[in-house]
């Protein structure tokens, strides 16, 4: 006699079958992925690209410019921009990094104390800006220091 599966049944199978899956996954993840090192690095950084989304958006469409908002997440970048280097001190705590930041780490340091320098240079003229022509030069270095160091220091995803 065959099994009929009522649509209950197999919602359950396959719900089931998800929460292996999941948990097969989580099983599977390295140790460096729950490491409290690049954890914190990373949720630093992810609050970076939010603030640098959030302007950036201004810098595609400037009329949207909002003066108190931009001026808002300048100070935000250069208060934390200081935050996850000494989370870069564990050579276990390798998470999404190459090896470069720490064989060649005098080059690493050079472009953290970079985007220190440029964040508070944003966050100064963001203070007076009243459009994006005023703020973007400011904001291009801060994006390129971003790029630079994820060039050289960043593992390259597939």
């Amino acid at each position: 006699m065959a099994q009929v599966y009522t649509n209950k049944s197999f919602k359950s199978l396959v719900s089931i079958t998800l929460m292996a899956a999941a948990l097969g996954l989580t099983a599977c993840s390295t140790s460096t992925e729950s490491n409290p090192d690049v954890q914190a690095r990373q949720d630093t950084m992810k609050n970076w690209g939010d603030a640098m989304g959030v302007m950036g958006d201004m810098a595609k469409a400037p009329d949207t410019f909002d003066s108190e908002v931009f001026k808002e997440q300048a100070a935000f970048l250069a208060e934390d921009a200081a935050k996850p280097w000494s989370h870069f001190e564990d050579l276990e705590a390798v998470g999404n990094t190459t090896e470069a930041v720490w064989s060649n780490a005098d080059e690493f340091r050079a472009e953290a104390d970079n985007f220190q320098k440029v964040t508070a240079e944003l966050s100064a003229t963001a203070q007076t800006a009243t459009s994006m022509d005023d703020v973007k030069p400011a904001f291009g270095q801060v994006g390129a220091s971003c790029k630079s160091c994820h060039t050289d220091f960043r593992a390259k995803t597939e």
